[in-house]
Parts: C-alpha cells; sequence; structure tokens
C-alpha cells in the first residue's frame, strides 16, 4: 500500500516515533557505507524557494545511493498550467517518491491522489511535517523523551506551528502557543489536540517552566507585503534572553530557519548555549531518510 506524508499524523503516534528512533540511529553511525536507495528515485517540486528542504533530501538520496531530480515549475510542464494529477500519474511511472513544497495543501492532497508513490509534502501552507520529525529528534537527542514534558511556541501560528500542535497529541506533551490576535493557529486542528495544546496571549505565560522553546519567522514566504504591520503586531513576542529566563533552566530554543535576529529571536539566544537550531537544522538530513525509508518500507 502507497503511503503519502502530508501532516505528521498521517504516521501514527508508534510510527512516528519509530522514525524519529531511526533517525537518530542514523546520525549515530554517519559513515556506514548504506545503499538502501540504489536504483530509486526521488523527484522533489519546488514552488518555493529552500535550503534546508533541498538540500538535505538530496543529500540524504546520495548518502544512500539514490538519485534526487531537482524540478522547478519554469523548468516543468506544471509551468504551463499541466493538470497537478496529470504530472502525478507521469512522475510515478518514473520515479519513487515525489516531495513536493508550495503553498498548497489542497493541491498536494490532490498530487497524492493521483500518485502510485509515495508523495510528501515538504512545506505547505498548513503543515510542514517533515521540520517537526528533525525537531523531536532534536529533543528526543538533548531532553529525553518529551511524554509529559511541556513546549512553548512564541509567535505566528502557522504551518510549522500547526506540525507542532500534531506532535503534542501524538509524543504527549504540552504544547503552549503564544500568539497575538489575528495569528492564532487553525482551531479545528486545536480542538483535536485537546489536553496537549493550550492557546495563550502572553508570552511569558507560555514559556513558565517549558523545557523547549521554539519561534518562527513572522513573515513568510509570500507575506514580505505585510512586513511591517507584522513587525508592529508581533512587538513583545521576541524571544530574548529574559523571555527564556522565564522556561526552564536547562531549556533548549528551536527555530526552523532561516532566523531574523532582532525580530522573532535576538541574537544572543539564537547564537548562545540554549540554542540547537543548528542540530536541529542538520536533523532535517537524518529525519527525511528514515522517513524515506519508512515509506518505501526498508527500514
Amino acid at each position: 500500500m502507497v503511503r503519502h506524508f502530508l501532516k505528521l499524523s498521517d504516521l501514527g503516534a508508534e510510527e512516528a516515533r519509530a522514525v524519529v528512533e531511526r533517525a537518530m540511529a542514523l546520525r549515530a553511525q554517519p559513515a556506514l557505507n548504506r545503499q538502501q536507495f540504489a536504483g530509486r528515485t526521488l523527484a522533489m517540486i519546488f514552488m518555493k524557494n529552500s535550503t534546508r528542504t533541498r538540500v538535505s533530501f538530496e543529500a540524504g538520496m546520495a548518502k544512500f545511493g539514490g538519485h534526487a531530480l531537482f524540478l522547478q515549475p519554469g523548468a516543468t510542464q506544471l509551468g504551463r498550467d499541466e493538470p497537478i494529477s496529470d504530472t502525478a500519474k507521469v512522475l510515478s511511472r518514473m520515479c519513487d517518491a515525489i516531495m513536493i513544497r508550495n503553498d498548497s495543501q489542497a493541491d498536494q492532497a490532490e498530487l497524492a491522489a493521483n500518485a502510485q508513490v509515495p508523495v510528501i509534502n515538504g512545506l505547505s501552507e498548513l503543515h510542514h511535517p517533515c521540520q517537526l520529525l528533525a525537531d523531536l529528534q532534536t529533543w528526543f537527542e538533548h531532553r529525553g523523551d518529551p511524554r509529559g514534558k511541556v513546549a512553548a511556541w512564541i509567535g505566528d501560528g502557522n504551518n510549522v506551528c500547526h506540525s507542532w500542535i500534531e506532535a503534542a497529541g501524538m509524543f504527549g506533551f504540552t504544547l503552549r502557543i503564544a500568539a497575538p490576535a489575528g495569528y492564532a493557529p487553525d482551531a479545528a486542528l486545536v480542538a483535536a489536540a485537546g489536553r496537549h495544546v493550550e492557546v495563550v496571549a502572553d508570552a511569558r505565560a507560555a514559556v513558565d517552566g517549558a523545557e523547549v522553546v521554539v519561534t518562527d519567522t513572522w513573515t513568510s514566504m509570500g507575506q514580505e507585503a505585510e512586513t511591517q504591520k507584522r513587525l508592529a503586531d508581533f512587538a513583545g513576542y521576541q524571544v530574548d534572553r529574559a523571555l527564556m529566563a522565564q522556561a526552564r533552566a536547562d531549556a533548549i530554543f528551536m527555530h526552523c530557519l532561516p532566523a531574523h535576529r532582532g525580530e522573532e529571536v535576538s541574537a544572543e539566544v539564537i547564537d548562545g548555549s540554549q540554542s540547537v537550531v543548528w542540530d536541529e537544522a542538520e536533523n532535517r538530513l537524518w529525519a527525511q531518510m528514515a522517513l524515506l525509508e519508512h515509506l518505501w518500507q526498508l527500514a
């Protein structure tokens, strides 16, 4: 049966944990010569710019002996209005999986509905599940099992936040979300998470006693025209040293990157001793290798 990964909950809780554990095992032995992906090709459709998503998937395929194709709309027939369903059928006959990074969860669902190979969400306007596999791996590596613990999300209730919401229920931790008015996360996702998610207005209340503090850029790709409004709306939601002091003394700081020092996070936090953002970024590689193994049932 073809498995797709359009949101974190497309994996069961035990499956997601197994993928994270496998990613940790891969990182612990990076020098082993593995050829699990030999003869396999990953088609990567990029409708949005990328550093970590592109490099992690492309390098991960190469490390395991496979090949990745970088496809942009302007260089494919998607740029000439070929239906995404037709693209799915063609790529399914030539490639072993499809990763897509775009602005439409609905288009991703249409791609998956017409594909005969796994389709992976490399980012959409609603979810960023690959990022959460890496974030969870980083949490496990630095502070152990998240179950029963507290994470704080500060800022925009965006796609990454939505995937954190799903993660809270699946991994059994509490997620406190502090977002300004008008930037709250999807209410249905919050409701589905039940007692695992709390939405508060005050950033200090969100981080109180938290083991993990997470934020993201205030202005995501495609929102540049809103920059000045967002800078004003998010005043008071910067993760700085004073805010981190409200969390546990051993709390770690995460950010999916790219970061804007002096906006959503101060330089002293992201470049300080509590920051694990570079491990978090590297873990995109190991988590996505483990995910591909799982979707291809190779592990």
